[in-house]
Parts: C-alpha cells; structure tokens; sequence
C-alpha cells in the first residue's frame, strides 16, 4: 500500500525483518487468527465455488432492503473466504559493513550477537554479510474459482518467491501472469485441485460519496482484518496517466495493499492502494483504485499477459479560460492538440491546433477524460474524433494504434539560449526570427521556422505565462508565423475580431505547448 504523505506516497505493503531470519520469521508475523467464518459458511462458500458462483449473493439481495446496515458481521463472513494474504521472498543485497559501519569494543557482549548474524563487529572482525533474504507481506482477493488472484504489482514486484494464504490457513504457491505498473495492479495465480471460493467486481462508477464499503486485508502483518467506513470521494488522482481512485475513510494501513474494498452488494468496488499520511498510519484518507479500472486490466492480463491500451498519438493540454477566449470557444472542455507525430492521429488528418471535443461518441471534458477513454479503447479499431477546427465541429475517423509498442519520441537536450541580437518587442516579449544558426544551438531542425524569444520582462504577463528566452513561437492565432510581421499581422486580426488575448504555440527543447498572451489594446 502506497501513503501520500506531505513528503511522499506511502505504499502499504509491510516488511518482515530479514536480517538472516529468513521466511519463517517471516511467517510468524501472519499466522492467522482462529477462524470466525462458521462450518456453515466455509461450506457454502465451497459450494458457490464449486458452482463457480462469486460469494456475496446474500450481501446483494440483504442491501436491497436497507439503508444502513446494523452490522458488517454477515457481510465479511461471506466474502472473506476469497481474501488472502501474500507473503513474498526475495534476495536482496546488503552492505558489507565499511569503515561507515557500526564498531564495537574488542570482547563487547555484542561481538558475537553480530557475528552470527553477519553484521558489521569490532575493527578487524571479518566481514560476513553478503546477500540476504527479505520478506514483505501484502493481501489480495480471488476473482475466479480457478485460483487467479489480483493484488497491487508492488507488493510482488521483484519476488523471487509468492506464497498466498488463505482464510483457511491454506498455503499455497503463485505464479505472476502479468502486471501494470501503471495502475499498480498484478494477477497472480495458483494452482489448486479444488474450487476456490471468489468474488467478483462490481460497477464503481455506481459509487456515491456516502455509501458505505468494507476494507479486508493484513494490515501490519497481524492477518485478517475488516475496517469500514464511506466512500469519501470519487476520480481522485494521485500520480499516474490512468488514475482513477475510490477515497475513503475506512482504516487501510501498511499491509492493506492490494486488498479489496466492498460495497454492500459484496461486489469489489476498489483495490485498496495507498493512503495520505503525515507519519506512515491511517488518518482516514485512503485511495483504492477503481473496479472498472482494475477489471479491464486484469482481463488484458489475462488473455495477453500484459496491457494493450490504444494509440491516439497525439500532445494535449487542457483549454484555460484565456484560450477558449482567444479561440472564440464557449467553455473549456475538451483537450487541445499541441504537435502531432508520426502516428495514428497523423495519419487521420488531425492538426495541433485542434481540440478535441469528442472521443468515439463520448464528450471529452479535459486531458484526462481522453487519455482514458483512448486506453480503454482496443488497439486497431476505428472510433470518431471531433474536433473544433476554425471555430466549426469536424469529425475524424483515427484507426488506434497500440500505446505498448509506441516509440517514444527523442528530445533534444538542454541547449544554451541564443545570444541577444537584433529584436523586436512585442506582447511583452524581445523576439528576433530563427536562424539556422540558431536553431541549431537549440536542438532544433536547420529549416525549422518561427520566432525566437530572446528575452522578456521577468515581471510581465509573458512572463507569468511561463515564457523564456530561448522558447520558440511557431503559431499565432493557430496559422503559421515566419517573421515579426507575421505575428504583427495575427495580433491584429485579432483586436479586430475583439478578442483579449491570442493564442500561440511556445516550443521548448522541441516540446510544443499552447499560451494565450493578453494584447495590450495601446501596442
């Protein structure tokens, strides 16, 4: 389990002292507690598996009937025989004990404790430590009666070795059949001669802020636990592109990684993966990534092994409020094209400039709804794609390529900025033409063509845009600019027109992006 802390992400996976003690050690940690599912429930939850029927049919048909429930008692009982508890093996090295080390007097009580364990002793004491084994421990859930097992990827990432503990006692080997560090999510698998009792996803976009949901897990290595409380909050990002986060404020600590989160249906609704933290504990602001998010990854590892997200293959940024102005646009929906590469998009006749409005008939509302939604879609199909071009709609027909085998592109590195030269002042900005000269020094192509900014008032608007000396203008008003009168002439087009600000295209280090500039009505 990951913590956003005020410092850092506190992942919730627990590590069992390794220092030589090795995985028995390790074991004692999560020995579990005596059973409380009774022989009636463990046998109809081998039952259902045998029909392989996912537990919580009870759960589901009791919350049609109540608001709240008077207790989670009948609810874990069900479930839980599909919650686990990982434990994973691996070698890590560890220092040999240099002159940095901790030392001890010739014939200290300690001399020998830390010899037979390896660590560094008193000066001249031979130096043992080599590689050692290390124990981590985290949870997961069975999602089908033929032993596959979801979990969060870094509770078993660099395992040489996964063992999963049932409910039961039950221990048995896993193998990994694929992750997505992108979503932090892992399928394992498992062997087994009988039925396991599973459960099964439900549709967290149903969540409401309010309802309430269960948490089960090990936290802190002390075996099975359940916690409750609410979800919180919906569409919380943290830090990756396909975030998509169920808040909630029932108790998830070091440990809950990987565990699932339930609503009253029974039904998984999230994987419980991080939680904000000032020091390491819960404080009640959890984050499990959402059940729609999760089942379609599992699915893609199931049957490849791996994720196949689609390609559009293009830059975007959000709409501002001053772009949409510039653009004559109403509101900011929708995500804008800064460069196009080679790729699908291209290939389509999409253009930067362009904002996409609508992805294979579902509005987009910002960068992140697109990102998303063009994951979610296969690679190799055709969607639409609207886009706001020249003020009016177009539709595109993009055949999506696949994200996994796109080549990331090079970026130039950091170059100096040119020298001062000859310049004009204008927006708030000196700007002079590119050379080839010039455009060389900043890792760009030699018939590159545009507007070097060669410096600007640290004070001004420009400025608090972001701009600097060495940025490159190549659009104004969304049409190409070669020279100062280029730019002179798009300005005033658009006080014209009455707009406040026009909008340009700002490369840096070859990476383009959209500002509006303000227009000073005394220029």
């Amino acid at each position: 389990m990951r913590s956003l802390s005020p410092r850092h992400l506190l992942t919730v996976s627990v590590l069992a002292l390794g220092l030589g003690l090795g995985a028995p050690f390790a074991q004692q940690l999560v020995e579990p507690s005596e059973a409380e599912v009774s022989p009636e429930t463990s046998q109809q939850a081998q039952d259902a598996a045998d029909a392989n029927q996912p537990l919580g049919a009870e759960a589901a048909a009791a919350a049609e009937s109540q608001v709240m429930p008077g207790s989670f008692a009948d609810l874990a009982e069900q479930v839980s025989p599909a919650v686990v508890n990982i434990t994973t093996t691996s070698v890590v090295s560890q220092p040999t004990g240099g002159p940095g080390g901790p030392r001890f007097p010739e014939g200290s009580p300690f001399s020998d404790l830390f010899r037979d364990f390896g660590l560094p002793g008193p000066e001249g004491m031979p130096q043992q430590r080599g590689p050692q084994r290390s124990n981590a421990l985290g949870s997961g859930f069975v999602i089908s009666s033929d032993g596959y097992i979801v979990t969060n990827n870094h509770v078993i990432e660099g395992a040489d070795q996964i063992e999963i503990e049932f409910y039961s006692g039950q221990r048995l080997p896993a193998t990994v059949v694929g992750t997505d560090p992108s979503t932090d999510i892992a399928l394992l698998k498992v062997e087994s001669d009988e039925a396991i009792p599973f459960v099964g996803f439900g549709d967290s976009d149903t969540a409401r802020v309010g309802d309430w949901v269960l948490a089960l897990g090990n936290p802190l290595g002390q075996g099975f636990s359940a916690s409750t409380g609410i979800v919180s909050a919906r569409n919380r990002e943290l830090s990756g592109s396909y975030d998509d986060y169920l808040q909630t404020d029932a108790a998830i600590n070091r440990g809950n990684s990987g565990g699932p989160l339930f609503n009253l249906r029974g039904e998984v609704i999230g994987v419980n993966t991080a939680i904000l933290s000032p020091n390491g504990g819960s404080i009640g602001i959890g984050f499990s990534m959402a059940s729609n998010v999760v089942s379609q990854v599992v699915d893609q590892l199931k049957e490849f092994g791996e994720t196949r997200r689609g390609w559009l293959g293009v830059m975007i940024q959000d709409v501002s409020d001053e772009m949409a102005e510039a653009m004559g646009m109403e509101g900011t929906r929708g995500a804008m094209i800064t460069d196009v590469p080679e790729g699908p998009a291209r290939d389509a006749g999409l253009q930067a400039g362009d904002v996409i409005t609508s992805f294979d008939g579902t509005e987009v509302s910002d960068t992140r709804s697109l990102v998303r939604r063009v994951a979610e879609a296969p690679a190799g199909e055709t969607v639409d794609v609207v886009v706001m071009r020249d003020g009016a709609p177009e539709t595109l027909q993009v055949t999506l390529g696949l994200r996994e085998e796109a080549t990331a592109r090079t970026r130039p590195g950091e170059t100096p900025a040119p020298e001062d030269q000859a310049e004009t002042e204008m927006l708030g900005l000196s700007l002079a033409p590119l050379t080839p000269e010039t455009a060389a020094e900043l890792g760009l192509s030699p018939d590159a063509q545009g507007l070097v900014v060669t410096g600007l008032d640290p004070e001004g608007p420009a400025a608090d845009k972001g701009l600097a000396a060495g940025d490159v203008i190549t659009e104004a008003a969304q049409q190409p600019v070669t020279s100062v009168a280029d730019l002179r002439a798009r300005v005033d087009e658009m006080r014209e027109a009455g707009r406040r600000s026009i909008l340009v295209l700002v490369r840096r280090e070859g990476a383009p992006r959209f500002v509006a500039l303000a227009l000073d009505p005394q220029e």
